[in-house]
């Protein structure tokens, strides 16, 4: 492995993703195992359910 690779390594591994790009991956994540799942299941359910949620996290 190169000097510079390891380099990028090391600064990839302090790196904290934003809330958004966490949400992102949060909502791509379960789109890829519902639609395995369930054939029709599309991304705007998805995100449909998900802006449920959290509207409704801090309601309990």
């Amino acid at each position: 492995m190169t000097d510079a690779l390891q380099k990028l390594i090391e600064a990839a591994k302090t790196v904290e993703p934003s809330s958004d790009a966490s949400e992102t991956q949060r909502r791509s994540f379960a789109y890829g195992n519902t639609k395995f799942e369930n054939s029709k299941i599309t991304r705007e359910m998805v995100a449909e359910q998900a802006d449920i949620l959290k509207k409704n996290k801090g309601k309990n």
